[in-house]
């Protein structure tokens, strides 16, 4: 069928008017405060359902129906760990990030450590939620060059541009404001397409939900044991609370929405909030792609790829408008996830690099700094995308890999920091450094699924940091002697 001009006039109305609500927020960037923490004034609600934007790219949007197309729905079970992880964080970290005045995550390692550790993490952070978000990028152009045959260089390049000019002029106020009208909008796309699919398929859901426990495709729990077996009741709910508590815990990318709380106790609702919103979420997708598999009769021959079924089916069989809303509510996802991670990427780059290079800077040159910086890191996310053109495979998966490499020795230094008190800096800069080598050998030298990875490396990390520490308390207090 195709996209007609009233599908292309609703997605351009959506770029156009999601860009300008996002630069209504610039008059209020006056200093670091507002540019990279709102002010602190946001409510509860508001960072819960932008955490849940953070998190859903387009990769969620296209790739997990795409899982549930040539799976089941065992990765649920993952999901139900990112719930585990989040009640773990409240009581855990949140408190320790309540104590000052914080701007980043990495602050928080620099006063229990020092500098040289701080200045690790972060660089941990740059690196590794740079490369994850080249790929979320990449996953967008997918979508765009399906629906407007614009071809995937010049589609990453039309959705960075739109992304950084609200991002750069209105900061995290922007990203969050934005992150809620988006999640309206690809939700609520999500739940009309599949009341469309449910008209196309004979039957209805009744015939859905036959030929899918049939064949197996509604299963959600697998009690199996393996280490090989990626989406096990153990290996999801164990490895998707590490997952969480590293992302959400340490990830600059999260927990500066959970700073821009106006309290402990609102940060904490809105990060638990999150989690119950999420389980939902990922429900409603991998339940389309169920939807799909039905609709098509379970055939791969005419996609390349898992994750182009969905796009192609809303190009060429929703009805015209509806497909339309769908694309917008797909780029709505992607704009969002790529607003945060240019937003967070530039705080840690300012707050954890620059400022702590030149204190004496005034405020005025700093806001400057903090908006070159964000315009420098599309540039690079740019890049990183066109480099993952090449890639193929359920892109949802390529980007939870790369952020696992470094979760665990991130996660690890985090819980050196807040559970022990022998651990010191040299110690757990050790620790990070074993932690990060095994997930690295994890990825590229064994068949160890990506839901292990961040449980293991987080062990190494703890295990060996805190042995080190101890080797240095007790070789140092055998020299004062």
């Amino acid at each position: 069928m195709g996209l007609n001009r009233l599908d292309f006039g609703i997605i351009a109305l959506y770029l156009t008017g999601i860009t300008l609500f996002g630069l209504h927020f610039r008059k209020k960037q006056r200093s670091l405060r507002d540019y990279f923490l709102a002010g602190r004034e946001i409510p509860w609600w508001a960072i819960a359902l932008s955490i849940v934007a953070a998190e859903t790219s387009t990769l969620t949007i296209i790739s997990i129906p795409g899982l549930a197309y040539d799976t089941n729905l065992t990765f649920l079970q993952v999901v139900i760990g990112y719930v585990v992880g989040r009640i773990v964080i409240a009581f855990l970290l949140l408190p320790h990030y309540f104590r000052g005045d914080l701007f980043t995550a990495y602050e928080l390692i620099d006063r229990r450590f020092g500098p040289k550790l701080r200045s690790l993490t972060a660089g941990l952070f740059l690196l590794t939620r740079a490369a994850a978000e080249g790929v979320r990028v990449y996953a967008v152009s997918i979508v765009v060059s399906i629906a407007l045959g614009t071809g995937e260089l010049a589609s990453i390049a039309i959705i960075t541009l739109l992304t950084l000019i609200y991002t750069f002029e209105g900061g995290l106020a922007a990203v969050i404001w934005t992150d809620v009208v988006q999640t309206a909008i690809y939700v609520g796309g999500t739940l009309i397409g599949m009341a469309t699919i449910l008209h196309l398929v004979p039957g209805g859901w009744t015939a859905i939900h036959a030929a899918a426990a049939s064949a197996g495709k509604l299963q959600v729990f697998d009690f199996r044991a393996g280490l090989r077996l990626p989406y096990t009741f153990w290996s999801g709910v164990i490895g998707g609370t590490f997952l969480t508590v590293a992302s959400h815990g340490t990830d600059q990318l999260i927990v500066q929405r959970l700073l821009a709380a106006r309290g402990q106790k609102q940060s904490s609702t809105a990060l638990v909030t999150s989690g119950v919103a999420v389980l939902f979420q990922f429900a409603l997708f991998l339940i389309v792609g169920t939807m799909l598999w039905a609709y098509y009769g379970g055939t791969r021959t005419q996609f390349s790829g898992p994750d182009r079924i969905y796009p192609t089916f809303i190009v060429k069989h929703m009805p015209h408008g509806i497909s339309g809303l769908l694309i917008a509510a797909i780029l709505a996802a992607a704009m969002s996830n790529l607003s945060a991670a240019l937003n967070s990427l530039s705080s840690s780059a300012v707050m954890d690099f620059y400022a702590r290079l030149r204190p004496a800077t005034d405020e005025r040159q700093r806001m400057r700094l903090a908006r070159t910086a964000t315009f420098l890191w599309a540039l690079v996310l740019f890049a990183l995308a066109v480099i993952a053109l090449h890639r193929t495979g359920r892109v949802v998966e390529v980007g939870l890999q790369i952020a696992s490499v470094a979760y665990g020795a991130l996660l690890g230094a985090f819980l050196l920091g807040v559970l022990t008190r022998r651990a010191n800096q040299s110690g757990a800069m050790v620790g990070m450094f074993f932690g990060f080598a095994v997930e690295l050998y994890l990825w590229l030298w064994t068949q160890v699924p990506w839901t292990w990875w961040v449980m293991v490396g987080t062990a190494v990390t703890f295990g060996v940091g805190w042995v080190v520490s101890a080797m240095l308390t007790t070789s140092q207090a055998q020299e004062n002697r």
